[in-house]
C-alpha cells in the first residue's frame, strides 16, 4: 500500500504504520485519546482554529473497518453506534392555535440558529413529534434553524448539514472529478429537515424560508466551521411531494435519485426515489468546487448558468405555490 483516501485526507503508508505502532505503545489508552492525540500531533483543525478529534475518530473507525488497524475496545457510549433519536420530556406540542392568513402579518420572520441546549430540545421535540420520518441528532457539521414570527410563535424547522457522498445528478450538475469531489465535498451542505409545523397554513412560507436561509447559511457555516457553503442540496420523496417551494424559491430539480439510501455501499437497499434539488450559494460555484483542496473563496470567474446568479432567486415569486412539507 502506497496511500489511501480517508476521512478526507491521504494516508501514506508510514501514517499508517505510525498509527499502529501509537495504539500498540499505549494499550491503555481508549478510543478518545487516541483521536485526540492523532488530531494534535497532524495539527488537524477545521477553519476557525479547533481540534478535528471527531474526524480523527472517524478516520480510525474507518481504517478499523477496512481491516488495516484493530483498536481497543470502546470504554464509554458513542463511537460508531447509530445514533438514536433524543429523549425529550416535556409535554407534548398539540392541540396549538392555527396560524393562518397571509404572509405579510408574520413579518418579519427571525430564522433563529439553534445554539443552546433548551433549543436544540425544542426542535428536536418538534421534528421528533411532527416530522414523518423523526429525528436524529445530526452528525458532524451541521447548523439548525427554528423560524419564528414577528410574535415569536414557532413556525418551522429547518436543519442542514454533510451533503451525500455520491449523487449523479449533482455530481454531473456541478461537473467535478472524483478526487474534486473528495477535497471539496465539504463545501456543499444537504437540507436534511424542513418542517412546517402542521398548525401553520400560510401560503408562500415554505419558499420564504428558503430564500432566507439561503441568504444566510454561508456566513452562518463559515462563522461555525470556517469555510463556506457554495451549493446546496436536498432530496424530496416523489411518491409524497411535488416540490413547489423549492421550485418556487429558484432550487433546480437536477433529476433523480435511483431508489438507493445514500449509505447503501452494497447496493442492496431500496428506498423511494427522490428528486434531487440544488441551489448555488455563489454565482462561481463551479470553479471553487471544480478547484482541488479549494478551502476559500478564491478563483476564477464561472462560465454563465441559470444559478450563477442566486442572489436573485431569493425573494419567492408572486406565483409561489402553496407551503409544502417535505423530507
Amino acid at each position: 500500500m502506497e496511500t489511501i483516501f480517508v476521512q478526507g485526507r491521504w494516508l501514506t503508508a508510514d501514517e499508517l504504520d505510525w498509527i499502529r505502532q501509537l495504539i500498540g505503545h499505549h494499550p491503555e489508552w481508549g478510543r478518545y485519546r487516541l483521536s485526540l492525540h492523532l488530531a494534535e500531533q497532524w495539527n488537524w483543525r477545521n477553519g476557525i482554529g479547533r481540534i478535528k478529534d471527531m474526524a480523527a475518530r472517524s478516520l480510525l473507525l474507518k481504517l478499523e473497518r477496512r481491516g488495516l488497524l484493530e483498536l481497543p475496545r470502546r470504554q464509554r457510549g458513542g463511537g460508531s453506534r447509530p445514533a438514536k433519536a433524543p429523549l425529550y420530556h416535556q409535554a407534548p406540542l398539540l392541540r396549538e392555535p392555527l396560524v393562518e392568513g397571509p404572509l405579510e402579518q408574520l413579518l418579519p420572520i427571525n430564522l433563529m440558529s439553534i445554539d443552546t441546549a433548551e433549543q436544540r430540545q425544542l426542535l428536536g421535540r418538534l421534528l421528533s413529534e411532527h416530522h414523518y420520518l423523526g429525528y436524529k441528532r445530526p452528525v458532524g457539521e451541521n447548523l439548525q434553524y427554528l423560524a419564528r414570527d414577528r410574535s415569536a410563535r414557532p413556525l418551522a424547522c429547518l436543519v442542514f448539514g454533510a451533503a451525500a457522498w455520491k449523487c449523479a445528478p449533482r455530481d454531473q450538475f456541478i461537473g467535478w472529478s472524483g478526487p474534486q469531489r473528495e477535497s471539496n465535498l465539504h463545501l456543499l451542505a444537504n437540507q436534511m429537515r424542513f418542517l412546517i409545523l402542521p398548525w401553520v397554513q400560510v401560503k408562500h412560507l415554505a419558499s420564504h424560508l428558503l430564500g432566507l436561509a439561503a441568504r444566510r447559511l454561508s456566513a452562518d457555516w463559515q462563522a461555525k466551521y470556517g469555510h463556506p457553503i457554495y451549493l446546496l442540496e436536498t432530496f424530496v420523496q416523489r411518491d409524497r411531494f411535488q416540490g413547489g417551494c423549492y421550485r418556487a424559491a429558484n432550487w433546480v430539480c437536477a433529476g433523480q435519485t435511483q431508489s438507493r439510501s445514500r449509505n447503501d455501499g452494497q447496493r442492496c437497499l431500496r428506498v423511494a426515489c427522490k428528486d434531487v434539488y440544488l441551489y448555488a450559494l455563489s454565482r462561481h460555484f463551479r470553479s471553487r468546487l471544480q478547484t482541488q483542496g479549494q478551502q476559500s473563496g478564491c478563483g476564477p470567474k464561472d462560465s454563465s448558468h441559470p444559478l450563477d446568479s442566486p442572489t436573485q432567486h431569493l425573494s419567492p415569486s408572486p406565483l409561489t405555490q402553496p407551503a409544502e412539507l417535505k423530507l
